[in-house]
């Protein structure tokens, strides 16, 4: 698949080759769900706490004796039936994050990648980079290909300076070729890929 590269300034310099192993194969949806849950669980914290029966404050005393009264058997007053009484089968800390399949993961990139392409959601541009780190000069650049959808900008390496001049900008995420997130890649309405990165992307997922 070839597609159309452009200048920063939005005008038409030359095609690149998109490999179809990475970008115009079919579309496994199962695996996207996966990486996206994934990713999800794995940011989760885990850090809702509950006091059970042993946790809450209080006499271990009988409150009545067993028989005679006419009220209900009970044993004591921390008891998860009673009012102030310790909860019963609540949340306690864990860990939610599991890993992935490589592969799984790998096919679930490859496929939002298609399905970007397929859609013409994916702009190449060529490489460029933000010597003053200042984000008027990243807004002046990529103006000129999106408006203020959700955006992602996918590197050819981990370049410092782009990522300071964007970091302040709304609903623009950078991601290196090799690092690529499921969700933020499905959710983007805007793939932004410097020239430099397609040819990594070619490599890392094409073989």
């Amino acid at each position: 698949m070839d597609k159309k590269v452009y200048s920063i300034e939005g005008k038409e310099l030359r095609t690149v080759t998109l490999d179809d192993a990475v970008f115009a194969r079919e579309v496994s949806e199962g695996s996207i769900y996966l990486a996206i849950n994934n990713e999800l669980a794995n940011k989760r914290v885990g850090t809702a706490c509950t006091k059970g029966r042993k946790d809450v404050k209080g006499s271990t005393a009988k409150p009545w004796k067993q028989k005679g009264t006419g009220r209900a058997r009970a044993g004591d007053k921390k008891s998860p039936v009673w009012v102030g009484g310790g909860t019963a089968f609540g949340p306690k800390p864990r860990d939610y994050s599991y890993t992935m399949p490589r592969k799984a993961k790998r096919l679930a990139m490859k496929s939002i990648l298609s399905l970007k392409a397929k859609t013409d959601l994916i702009t190449v541009i060529e490489d460029f980079t933000i010597e003053s780190g200042k984000t008027k000069d990243f807004v002046k650049v990529i103006s000129n290909f999106v408006e203020k959808e959700r955006t992602v900008v996918i590197l050819k390496d981990d370049d410092a300076m782009v990522r300071r001049a964007g970091r302040n900008v709304p609903n623009v995420k950078f991601l290196a070729y090799n690092r690529l997130r499921a969700h933020d890649l499905f959710y983007g309405k805007k793939i932004v890929v410097l020239e430099g990165a397609v040819e990594k992307l070619n490599e890392f997922y094409g073989k």
